[in-house]
């Protein structure tokens, strides 16, 4: 952990912007079995499981580690039935390696047949109540009410993936088409048509991540802005913030992730009806561990930037800031980080890492050097993996930390090292390079 004055204020800013937050709430563990459907195993189908895994078959579990293409990590034993069932750890660990290995299935999905855009006045869609941001919300909402703020364009479509909220399966991106004028020089030279999907971070209002739109709309580049699943327009009446996306439910948190994965998916189905032929994706904190996903399912999404990456999902739930709240549910129940890693296994990042290697992706990734959210040791092991794997990417560091990144003057130098790759790559792509830019570790 770096250290010296500079680290100490970077930290305690950090810290601050993390607790200034009072409605982070404690709910119990909840196994959600009811949100895989099929992948969630019977309790004598995890107990094969359990002892094949044990004996070793040349997948996953193995004499008490864990194998999913890094190192090896050991693992605790699970916690005593007193504290939490046994059986159904062990069923949510059988049913994440059977997300691993079928993974095409569970990730898989049918085009939706009812793609539209929808035209109406932005909202902020707040998830925090500090006086500042409700009065912003009141201001959009008096402004749009005066004529002050025009009307945008919004994909709209249901979701393959169905949860139990109807608002959250009403798929929702904000569209952001390239200049008409840029779209026509580019016909008539012949040139492919580029757009990108962007995925803001975990609980995002609706305006965060627009700005980048807009600048990618001035290299040519359109965007689609899309909403994760119960976040801003998809998220249920009954929540203040997103809890829903990231939480003590296992079933739901990891479902939720299923769903971002094929709505980004779906998106490049409806941007490639439109004419478009090369994609891209752009994810923050929790949304690059969506794209990272998807990209490594879906080999068109050849333009990939990660605005801070872990390898693993329960490492980050365990150890992040934002997270405590969640990780005090888990420790109530008796789990440990490593049994945390595990039962979040489908939804990681490093699970998927030979697919992503396989796809050729144009990786940047982005993570800051004093983040107490996505630890930096996890970045590092991000880009370890990548090397490891051939993966041909580009590193950028930020002198800050994970929320400090929204902040002046990091948020200026982020846009810097995200719009720069961006432009470069698909530039890169249009005159039928290989590779956007040779390898860069800073």
């Amino acid at each position: 952990m770096p250290s010296g004055p500079y680290a100490r204020w970077m930290f305690a800013w950090e810290t601050r912007l993390t607790t200034r937050d009072t409605n982070r709430i404690v709910r119990p563990l909840e196994w959600g079995f009811d949100w895989l459907g099929e992948f969630a195993p019977s309790e004598g189908l995890a107990s094969a499981a359990k002892a094949a895994f044990s004996e070793g078959d040349g997948y996953g579990i193995h004499s008490g580690s864990l194998r999913t293409g890094s190192d090896p990590v050991s693992l605790s034993k699970p916690a005593s039935a007193a504290v939490c069932a046994a059986s159904d750890l062990d069923r949510m660990i059988a049913a994440n390696e059977d997300i691993v290995r079928r993974s095409d299935e569970f990730f898989g999905y049918e085009t939706p047949a009812d793609f539209r855009i929808e035209r109406r006045h932005p909202e902020l869609y707040p998830t925090n109540v500090r006086p500042e941001t409700l009065a912003m919300d009141a201001e959009m909402k008096r402004a749009a009410e005066r004529g002050e703020i025009a009307e945008a364009e919004f994909l709209r479509f249901t979701s393959p993936v169905r949860t139990q909220y109807p608002e959250n399966d009403q798929v929702n991106a904000r569209w952001y088409p390239a200049p008409a004028e840029k779209i026509a020089a580019r016909r008539r030279r012949g040139e492919p048509l580029q757009a990108i999907v962007v995925m803001p971070q975990w609980n995002a209002d609706a305006i965060s991540h627009n700005a980048l739109c807009t600048l990618f709309n001035r290299f040519g580049i359109s965007a689609l802005r899309l909403s994760k699943p119960y976040h801003d327009v998809r998220r249920p009446a009954e929540l203040e913030r997103s809890d829903y996306a990231v939480s003590a439910n296992i079933g739901r948190t990891i479902s939720a992730c299923r769903q971002a994965v094929v709505d980004i998916r779906c998106c490049v189905d409806w941007l490639a009806s439109q004419g478009y032929q090369h994609f891209g994706v752009l994810g923050t904190s929790l949304g690059s561990c969506y794209a990272f996903i998807a990209a490594a399912h879906d080999a068109r999404l050849q333009v990939c930037a990660f605005n801070h990456a872990s390898t693993y999902f329960g490492d980050v739930v365990f150890t992040g800031q934002s997270t405590r709240h969640i990780r005090a549910a888990f420790e109530q129940a008796g789990l440990s980080q490593d049994q945390v890693r595990q039962i979040f296994l489908g939804v990681s990042p490093m699970s998927y890492m030979d697919r992503f290697a396989a796809n050729r992706n144009r990786p940047l990734v982005v993570h800051a050097t004093y983040d107490l959210t996505f630890l930096r040791e996890f970045s590092l092991d991000v880009l370890r993996n990548f090397a490891r794997y051939g993966v041909n990417y580009e590193s950028r560091v930020l002198p800050c930390g994970h929320y400090t990144t929204g902040e002046t003057p990091y948020k200026y130098l982020d846009g810097w090292y995200l719009g720069s790759f961006v432009y470069r790559a698909f530039r890169g792509l249009r005159e039928g390079v290989t590779s956007a830019s040779p390898r860069a570790r800073s």
